[in-house]
């Protein structure tokens, strides 16, 4: 917790200073139109490249694969537009930066071989995994038995 805290704390400073720098240069009030103008336009490209990797997962899921890139890239695009909506000339690169495809791309493919995501499909309660990869101890695991006999029947609750 206290690391996120310097993390952020340093985040203010650095985007004070940029901000103080870039408006002694060029002035307080384009300084101003400058921050909100890329929030306007970084939100409009984060809506156009959303729309795009939501049509390339609907491909994928049609096809029967997994969309793990473009799930991975829409969780980026989510950070890209919320550090385009934070005034700052520091946030706006790195979101500017996560906007692009092939870096996008690049981090999702990083991300998803890495052990740090994994994806499993199943029914209920099979595989279940903790966020630490342990099985989850909430209900204790069944095997089904083989060869067993089945009794089909129909109940009544009566009170």
């Amino acid at each position: 917790m206290g690391k996120l805290f310097l993390l952020l704390v340093g985040l203010v400073v650095l985007e004070l200073t940029v901000m103080i720098e870039v408006g002694s240069v060029i002035g307080a009030l384009p300084t101003v139109g400058l921050l909100i103008l890329t929030a306007v336009l970084g939100s409009s490209l984060v809506r156009n490249e959303g729309i795009k990797t939501l049509f390339s997962a609907q491909q994928k899921m049609q096809m029967g694969e997994m969309p793990g890139r473009e799930v991975m890239g829409g969780m980026m695009l989510a950070l890209a537009g919320l550090l385009l909506i934070i005034p700052g000339f520091v946030t706006d690169f790195v979101g500017v930066l996560l906007l692009q495809p092939w870096l996008r791309n690049k981090l999702a493919d990083k991300l998803i071989g890495s052990n740090l995501f994994r994806m499993q499909m199943g029914g209920f309660n099979q595989g279940v995994q903790s966020p630490f990869g342990q099985p989850s101890s909430e209900e204790p695991r069944v095997q089904p038995k083989q060869g067993g006999t089945t009794i089909e029947g129909e109940f009544e609750r009566k009170e």
